[in-house]
C-alpha cells in the first residue's frame, strides 16, 4: 500500500483565520494586477493557471453542470465506489456531523455520486452546488479539492481563498482520490468539506486513511473473486501436461500449472479466442473461462512488439504496446510515468544515477529507481533494456502529450519532468 504524499493547506503553527484573510488579500492581488503579499502553494498555482484556461472567472462562474437523475443512479449502480460506500460512510459520516462538515464521494470524472453530513453544511452544499449529481472537476468549478485532487492523482487541500472562485471562499475541503486496486485505474475521490473556520490540520490525513482503507477493502473484495475463479479452473489445470495458467479479467493469476506464475499478466485490450504475444511470455493461446482467461505459453520464439506509445493525456497516464499479434495496455502509477517519459526522451538511455536526478532532485535515492524499474521491466518483457536503462532500439516509441505543457503529468514534482514541461512551453519537442 502506498502512501501519498498530503498536499496541506494551512502551514504549521499559523492561525487559521488570519491565514485565510492573507489568502484572500493573496487572491485580491492576483485579479488587480497588484503584488501578491505571499506565494501560492505550487499545486494551486498551478491550478489557477488551469482554470484560467478552462474560461472560469473568479466572479461570474456558473453553477457546476448536473447530471439528470437516471444518469446519476445508473452511474452510482456502475461504480465499484459503491461496494466499499458503507465502509466510508461508517468511517467519516459521524465525524463530519460532529465537526459540522459534509461528506462526498465522486466518481472518476468529478459528479457528487453521494453526499451525507451536517444538515447545516448540506444547506450551504445546496447554495453552492455540493449537491448529489453535481461535477465539481476542475473544468466545471475551477480550483477546489475535488477537481484538483483528481487532476494531480494525489491529496489535496483547498482552503479558503485558495479556491479560485470567490463565493467558495467560506469553505475548505479536503480530498483524496481513490484507485482500483486491480490496475490502478482511477474511480473517483472522498472529500471533506467545511467551513474555513472548523479547519483541522489532521482532515486531510483522515480523509486519506479512509481512502487508503477503502482500497484496501477493494483488493480484499478482488482476492475472494481470485480464489473463486481458481476453484472453478482446479479441475481444469489438475488434467493438462503443458504450461497453464488462470488469470482474471484483469490479468491477474489466480493459478498455475507447469510453470512459476506470474502475479499478473498484462492482456491485450481486445481479447478474444486465439493468440496473443504478452510480456514476458511471448506468444499464448487465450481461452475464456467464466471470470477470466486460460493462457497457455507456446514453446515458440517470442515475437516482440513494435510500437510503445506512452498516453500522458489521460487524468491515469497509460502504455498501449502493439505488434503482429495485437496490442494490449497498462495503467501506469505515478513514478512509472515519469520514468518511461524520461526514458522516451532519452533514447540513448540514462543509467540509475542520472534517473535519481532526474526524479528526486539527487543522487542518493538509486536503489529506488532500480527497484521501480525492475517492476517496469517484468511487465514489459524485452521493451526496456538495463545498463544503461533505455527503450529497446528495435522498439518505436511515441509520446502522446497533453496539448498545454502545465498538463503534462501535472502531479510530478520531479525535476526532469518540470524541465520537459518549460521546453515544451518553449516550443521545443523532447522526445522523438
Amino acid at each position: 500500500m502506498s502512501f501519498p504524499l498530503l498536499d496541506t493547506a494551512l502551514p504549521a503553527g499559523a492561525d487559521a483565520r488570519e491565514h485565510a484573510l492573507l489568502l484572500r488579500r493573496v487572491h485580491e492581488a492576483s485579479f488587480s494586477g497588484r503584488p501578491a503579499p505571499a506565494p501560492l502553494r505550487p499545486v494551486i498555482e498551478d491550478s489557477w493557471g488551469r482554470t484560467r484556461r478552462f474560461g472560469i472567472e473568479p466572479d461570474s462562474a456558473p453553477p457546476p453542470r448536473m447530471a439528470r437523475p437516471d444518469e446519476l443512479q445508473r452511474l452510482r449502480e456502475a461504480s465499484p465506489i459503491a461496494e466499499v460506500l458503507p465502509l466510508i460512510r461508517s468511517s467519516l459520516v459521524s465525524v463530519a456531523d460532529e465537526a459540522d462538515h459534509i461528506m462526498l464521494v465522486t466518481d472518476a470524472a468529478g459528479q457528487i455520486l453521494w453526499r451525507d453530513g451536517s444538515r447545516r453544511i448540506c444547506g450551504i452544499g445546496d447554495r453552492v452546488g455540493l449537491v448529489e449529481g453535481a461535477f465539481w472537476n476542475e473544468g466545471s468549478t475551477g480550483t477546489n479539492a475535488i477537481g484538483t485532487a483528481l487532476a494531480v492523482g494525489r491529496p489535496v487541500q483547498v482552503y479558503s481563498a485558495e479556491h479560485f472562485v470567490r463565493r467558495l471562499h467560506t469553505l475548505t475541503c479536503a480530498c483524496a482520490p481513490i484507485h482500483d486496486p486491480r490496475d490502478g485505474r482511477l474511480l473517483g475521490a472522498i472529500d471533506v468539506t467545511g467551513p474555513v473556520s472548523t479547519i483541522h490540520p489532521s482532515t486531510l490525513a483522515l480523509v486519506n486513511a479512509v481512502a487508503q482503507l477503502a482500497e484496501a477493502h477493494l483488493q480484499s473484495i478482488h482476492h475472494t473473486h481470485l480464489e473463486r475463479l481458481r476453484s472453478v479452473a482446479a479441475p481444469l489445470l489438475a488434467g493438462m501436461s503443458e504450461r497453464a495458467l488462470v488469470v482474471d479479467e484483469a490479468g491477474w493469476t489466480a493459478a498455475a500449472v507447469h510453470m512459476e506464475p506470474v502475479r499478473r499478466v498484462l492482456l491485450p485490450k481486445r481479447r478474444e479466442t486465439g493468440t496473443a504475444w504478452l510480456p514476458a511470455l511471448g506468444e499464448c493461446a487465450l481461452e475464456p473461462l467464466p471470470g477470466g482467461w486460460l493462457v497457455r505459453p507456446r514453446p515458440t520464439e517470442q515475437a516482440a512488439p513494435s510500437t510503445v506509445t506512452l498516453d500522458l493525456t489521460r487524468p491515469v497516464p497509460a502504455m498501449a504496446v502493439s505488434g503482429p499479434s495485437g496490442e494490449w495496455a497498462h495503467r501506469l502509477t505515478p513514478r512509472h510515468a515519469e520514468l518511461l517519459l524520461l526514458l522516451a526522451v532519452h533514447r540513448e538511455g540514462r543509467t540509475g544515477a542520472q534517473l535519481s536526478h532526474d526524479v528526486f532532485g539527487a543522487g542518493g535515492h538509486v536503489v529506488t529507481v532500480r527497484a521501480e524499474l525492475s517492476r517496469v521491466r517484468r511487465h514489459l518483457g524485452g521493451i526496456i533494456e538495463s545498463r544503461p536503462y533505455r527503450f529497446s532500439e528495435e522498439v518505436l516509441v511515441r509520446v502522446r502529450a497533453p496539448e498545454h505543457p502545465e498538463d503534462l503529468l501535472p502531479g510530478s514534482v520531479a525535476p526532469g519532468v518540470r524541465a520537459l514541461r518549460e521546453a515544451i512551453g518553449d516550443g521545443v519537442t523532447p522526445w522523438r
